[in-house]
């Protein structure tokens, strides 16, 4: 699910000629020992995790290449039109204008589902679950018993995003006329603060970091039928034989997990980890 993040922001070029792009040259360790760089591709303004060379997924992206002994090289990219499309261009083939593959994805969705799909990518190494959470305005909301608690509120969601999805669906759009959408999630959390709205719908990674935990802001969990309630976790990505290093990466999210390394980068940005 792109969940893409469930999250796709805006579409890559048309792929139409992809088969133009000749296949890309095997990522296996000795090369990129050679080469003593680690190509990481991570998504583009997606705030706390991936944005102008900053966020959870960037540091970690720098923790694992340091773990590996090589240098970073990060490969920022836009979001597809879905999963499928980013784990083409990003991991086992790359864009047919020459941008990747990279050795590694970050923030991909573990899901069966999603694997069985893509069966030229190998989905590993689960290191956080995101869930969707409503945070609302204690002022202009002060308690929340359920869906008829948003009656008559404006609620912002970000576009193409999971939440938008569900809310918009709700009731058979009931909440249509309410919803207000923004680019990022960012964008709405930034005026529900202002007072220009009275709650959002969005990941809860993404409510933290803009948030932080501040009591005016209450989170709620609400319950869509489209929605896993349990979230979804989200790992790492390479192509499907790339063993040797899925096992090298595995190691090294380990090592940063029990040494509370992983943790300290989330709790830099306000981000509340959740282990898978």
């Amino acid at each position: 699910m792109n969940t893409n993040h469930l999250r796709a922001t805006a579409a890559l070029l048309t792929l139409a000629g992809s088969l133009l792009c000749t296949p890309a040259a095997h990522a296996d360790w000795s090369r990129i020992e050679k080469a003593g760089a680690l190509k990481v591709a991570v998504y583009t303004e997606f705030a706390p995790y991936s944005d102008k060379d900053s966020g959870i997924d960037t540091e970690l992206a720098a923790a694992l290449a340091a773990k590996l002994g090589v240098r970073l090289n990060l490969l920022p990219f836009p979001a597809g039109e879905n999963l499928a499309d980013d784990l083409r261009n990003m991991v086992w083939k790359g864009h047919y204008l020459g941008y990747g593959p990279a050795d590694v994805m970050l923030h991909v969705p573990v899901e069966p589902q999603l694997m069985q799909q893509n069966d030229k990518v190998k989905i590993f190494a689960p290191y956080h679950v995101e869930t969707v959470r409503l945070v609302r305005s204690a002022a202009s909301i002060p308690s929340f018993d359920g869906m008829d608690s948003l009656t008559g509120k404006r609620i912002g969601v970000e576009k193409v995003s999971i939440a938008a999805m569900v809310l918009l669906g709700e009731g058979e759009g009931r909440f249509r006329d309410n919803v207000r959408i923004f680019d990022t999630a960012a964008q709405a959390l930034e005026q529900l603060k202002a007072g220009a709205l009275d709650a959002v719908l969005a990941n809860r990674s993404e409510i933290d970091a803009a948030l932080q935990d501040d009591p005016a802001y209450p989170l709620d969990e609400v319950k869509f039928q489209r929605l896993p309630r349990a979230g979804w976790a989200v790992g790492l990505a390479v192509r499907k034989d790339d063993a040797d290093l899925a096992l090298r990466l595995q190691a090294a999210l380990n090592d940063m997990r029990d040494s509370g390394e992983l943790q300290a980068i989330f709790k830099k940005y306000g981000v509340h980890l959740v282990r898978p």
